[in-house]
């Protein structure tokens, strides 16, 4: 008789020991704590055909977008196939997803992933790869809606319901509700409270909402919930950073970059990312972050000429430039330019925005302020389509507005300092852009501003 695993799916294995060892491997997995691989290999060598096991090592290395374990992921694919049809429909479904990313059809292996879900919607592996993937390719109504789609089949009796509810809260948080997304969020860590998805998706809330003292008490007040020994404790640290970054404190930022963000030199691409995105959002504002460049620029070396994921070699190219290597600089562009000639998803990703986004940076390096804009304000409507979130993708608005001042552009910067502005009226840092934008726009008019000056300092002493 076939073994389901506690939420009622069958699983081709024999083994109840191996089964016990997955179940807590797709626990691990779900609340990103600590090494789910490990505890996979235990249920594959209890039972080296347990074919989920195998899919769930595939899904660990889809969802970290690291081209070194690429031979693993390969690996895991052949050995579910080599079981035949020993293996369930299920299981060789969750096969034939991660090969599609194997042969870089991102967007087909995450399409795949989800159509397992109409038949098994209470397979929370399945939802978690699909969910993370459409985090990757920046599909933000997706976000929200595969997980919708299971919904009524989830309850609180059911195992992971609230894995599934931290899910949706980020899916409604990337699409604009709010509310509702703080609300599924905050429910979702009544369940489990030691949801660092949840915790990070009412986190998202309160950045995209300007709620900066709000969003620090949030982080600060549950970090025994989501910190220790949790894989994805970095990211939510560097939500922390920009609440303090967005109120002017760099110290308090770079403390948390060396102790919580980056406190090794580790080569794992997803805290590489956030490294390179916080550095450059304080090269932006002329802040020296001495060797700290040197070292993340060393840890990125390795993976660039794989172009593997356009947005690693866009924040790549971020630590290059920060540590004035050129030649690295050079390098990625051109592994940018050769994938952008292909056809599958990176070759998209690459070609619309990753390219150009390099290019740009290049050239912000180089002190071209109006290559940059010239560069960045068609990719700045795009840029969902090299993945990532809302508050992530961020990064392009900042450098484009930041590069339109320094170019001297007084009418673009005060344009769009006021998008800003008007998206988040209680940001310090988006009122000190609207400041340097009326200071650009009087100089060259030759006229005061006085009084709309005068207004926006009050409006950046009264949030700061």
């Amino acid at each position: 008789m076939a073994l389901t695993d506690c939420r009622g799916v069958s699983v081709s294995t024999h083994s109840r020991d191996a089964l016990h060892h997955y179940e807590q491997a797709v626990e691990l997995s779900a609340g990103y704590y600590a090494d789910p691989m490990t505890t996979i290999r235990v249920a594959i060598d209890t039972d080296p055909d347990f074919a989920m096991g195998h899919c769930l090592q595939a899904a660990l290395i889809v969802t970290s977008t690291d081209p070194t374990l690429v031979p693993m992921l390969r690996s895991s694919i052949e050995a579910v196939e080599a079981v035949g049809r020993r293996a369930n429909e299920r299981e060789r479904a969750h096969a034939a997803a991660a090969r599609k990313w194997l042969h870089g059809d991102f967007a087909g292996s995450i399409r795949a992933y989800g159509d397992i879900l109409l038949d098994y919607p209470r397979d929370l592996l399945a939802l978690q790869v699909a969910h993370v993937g459409d985090f990757l390719l920046g599909h933000s109504s997706m976000l929200r809606d595969r997980v919708a789609h299971v919904l009524p089949h989830w309850d609180s009796t059911v195992p992971g319901y609230g894995y599934v509810l931290g899910m949706h809260a980020f899916g409604l948080e990337e699409c604009g509700a709010y509310s509702q997304a703080e609300d599924t969020g905050r429910r979702a860590l009544d369940l489990n409270p030691r949801d660092p998805w949840a915790v990070h998706a009412v986190a998202h809330v309160m950045e995209m909402t300007g709620r900066v003292r709000d969003g620090i008490d949030w982080l600060t007040r549950r970090e025994r919930d989501w910190a220790p020994e949790n894989g994805f404790a970095f990211h939510n640290w560097w939500h922390l950073a920009l609440y303090h970054l967005d109120t002017g404190d760099v110290p308090a930022v770079l403390q948390l970059y060396d102790r919580k963000v980056r406190p090794v030199a580790s080569q794992v691409p997803l805290e590489m990312i956030d490294a390179s995105a916080l550095l450059w959002r304080l090269h932006l504002r002329g802040v020296d972050v001495g060797s700290r460049w040197q070292a993340l620029a060393a840890s990125w070396a390795p993976l660039i000429d794989h172009g593997y994921y356009a947005f690693n070699d866009v924040h790549a190219v971020m630590s290059f430039i920060g540590a004035q290597r050129l030649d690295l600089v050079a390098r990625t562009i051109a592994t940018l330019e050769r994938k952008a000639l292909g056809n599958d998803t990176n070759a998209m990703m690459s070609r619309d925005v990753g390219l150009p986004m390099a290019q740009a940076l290049l050239a912000f390096g180089a002190g071209y302020y109006n290559d940059v804009v010239e560069l960045l304000l068609p990719v700045r409507t795009i840029a969902n389509r090299f993945g990532g979130s809302n508050a992530q993708r961020d990064i392009v608005h900042q450098t484009l507005v930041e590069a339109a001042l320094r170019a001297g552009n007084a009418s673009l910067s005060r344009a769009l300092a006021s998008e800003r502005t008007h998206l988040k009226p209680t940001s310090p840092f988006n009122w000190q852009l609207t400041a340097r934008a009326l200071d650009l726009a009087g100089d060259q008019a030759g006229a005061s501003y006085a009084s709309e000056k005068a207004e926006v300092r009050r409006k950046v002493q009264k949030v700061a």
